[in-house]
């Protein structure tokens, strides 16, 4: 649903705005890059997510009479910068990865080439999205890569911090693998499988456990899974469960699942197997829930749990160290057609952007397909050579020299000069597309504990460049602290 989201702003990035508009500014191209500093989870890879709704934002961008108001009212910006917000339109050109792309830290998720000032307003929703997006997905895939062949249906709603943030996730868990959800709203906006049976309090609103059982089969004899765990799992949910079973045969149908939300999820699980399969029926699948995580579900496949399905939702939508911590800093400014690189030298060595107006690029081992490594390099270097060698920057004798790869740059247009220009999938599309991508990661880029650390490194050019302009601003320090000095002296 198209929404007017141009307010959610940061208050400084209208008033940098009116000094930009106040100094003659606004025509001034500026070069801004997303990225975030450290892979989500502590793990050792993130899941693009959150381009469609920076889509629906800019196609929508534009200030009302109402907003112009507000702002009028607070005192702080003149009439003739007002009018120039209320005529705004985007008209710049942002490039992105494509969702449900493995993406990683300190490199150019999302590039905006816009007049400053468009690009600065769109910086906070922006982000905003980029985090939820990223979080999201990134907290799934990483479920349903510890799940396997298991389907994993997303049923987070009722945990979720809003709302809009419920729908949100749930369209990123399908993007990031699952097969369905419980939120019946992201279903209808978005297209996606809906999945759920029934809770604890409808068993408890019948007389009986069995009574309960039996009416749901009666009204969904086709698609029919029972709830097992209201009292007691073993002596009642599953003899239950069992009885159904028969109920239906008998009726021409077949009992399609049972749900396990509580206790030692390895034993009930075998236990309740070897009940149906003696039984005979061996055609009821289990689904076990209960604030399952990437470690619960590995260790469960180790103990031989036989899991048909999984039910997840915390996790997705509430996961542990969920900040992804994206940021969006100003890379070069366009000065007389030629792109002039800007750096913020932080006294913290990790908050040093990388400057420049750049492209990312991934390389692929053309025997295994696997990806070797990103190299982020400014946008007019030939990178297309036989053999290339991948620096560490952080670490330059640390290198690897590749042969015999292909190239593939990450970022795709999508908005060219104000208009779009990408054609967004659909969500099950981004499904399949996340599911081929993460079969190029090597599966030690992907392991729980201590996973190997994926390459993204800067060509020398930039590396240079970076390097350079962090010695100009030190220079500009010391230059400062010589000028204290003598202020003293004097």
């Amino acid at each position: 649903m198209e929404r007017n989201l141009t307010m959610m702003t940061d208050l400084y990035e209208l008033t940098m705005s009116q000094v930009y508009f106040s100094k003659g500014k606004e025509k001034e191209e500026a070069v801004f890059d997303a990225f975030f500093r450290k892979n989500p989870f502590d793990k050792g890879y993130g899941v693009m997510g959150g381009i469609n709704h920076i889509i629906d934002y800019i196609k929508n961008f534009h200030f009302t009479d109402e907003d112009i108001d507000y702002l009028r009212s607070k005192g702080m910006f003149t009439e003739d910068f007002l009018k120039y917000l209320r005529n705004l339109k985007f008209t710049g050109s942002i490039y992105a990865i494509p969702d449900g792309t493995p993406v990683f830290a300190n490199e150019p998720i999302v590039t905006v080439k816009a007049p400053i000032i468009e690009a600065q307003i769109i910086e906070t929703i922006l982000l905003s999205y980029l985090n939820a997006g990223i979080c999201y997905t990134t907290a799934a895939k990483r479920v349903v890569e510890a799940a396997g062949n298991i389907p994993i249906s997303e049923f987070g709603a009722r945990r979720a911090l809003g709302p809009e943030t419920a729908v949100n996730a749930s369209e990123c868990a399908i993007v990031g693998g699952c097969s369905s959800t419980s939120n019946v709203l992201a279903g209808e906006e978005k297209n996606i499988p809906i999945s759920g049976t029934f809770a604890h309090s409808y068993v408890t609103s019948f007389p009986t456990e069995y009574e309960s059982f039996i009416a749901y089969a009666d009204i969904y004899p086709n698609n029919c899974t029972l709830l097992v765990d209201t009292y007691d799992v073993l002596r009642s949910g599953v003899p239950n469960a069992i009885k159904t079973a028969q109920y239906l045969r008998n009726k021409g149908y077949e009992l399609k699942a049972i749900r396990i939300d509580s206790g030692d999820l390895a034993y009930l699980s075998k236990e309740a197997r070897r009940m149906f399969d003696e039984a005979g029926f061996p055609q009821v699948k289990i689904c076990i829930s209960n604030g399952l995580t990437e470690r619960t579900i590995r260790s469960l496949k180790e103990q031989m749990a036989p899991i048909d399905l999984i039910g997840l939702g915390d996790n997705i939508v509430l996961p542990d160290k969920a900040r992804v911590g994206c940021v969006y800093k100003l890379g070069a400014m366009n000065i007389n057609g030629e792109y002039v690189s800007k750096i913020k030298a932080s006294n913290d060595a990790a908050k040093a952007i990388t400057p420049g107006y750049k492209r990312v690029y991934r390389f692929y081992d053309k025997d295994t397909g696997y990806a070797l490594g990103d190299v982020v390099a400014l946008y007019n270097e030939n990178i297309a050579k036989k053999k290339f060698t991948l620096i560490d920057s952080n670490n330059e004798s640390n290198t690897l020299t590749i042969k015999n790869y292909r190239i593939r740059e990450l970022q795709v247009p999508i908005f060219v000069n104000g208009e779009l220009v990408y054609e967004d999938p659909s969500i099950l599309e981004k499904r399949d597309y996340c599911t081929r991508e993460m079969d190029t990661l090597y599966p030690e880029v992907k392991r729980e504990e201590n996973p190997h650390a994926y390459y993204v490194d800067l060509t020398r050019k930039l590396l240079e460049l970076k390097k350079a302009l962090i010695k100009e601003a030190k220079s500009q320090q010391v230059e400062y602290d010589i000028d204290v000095k003598l202020q003293k002296e004097l």
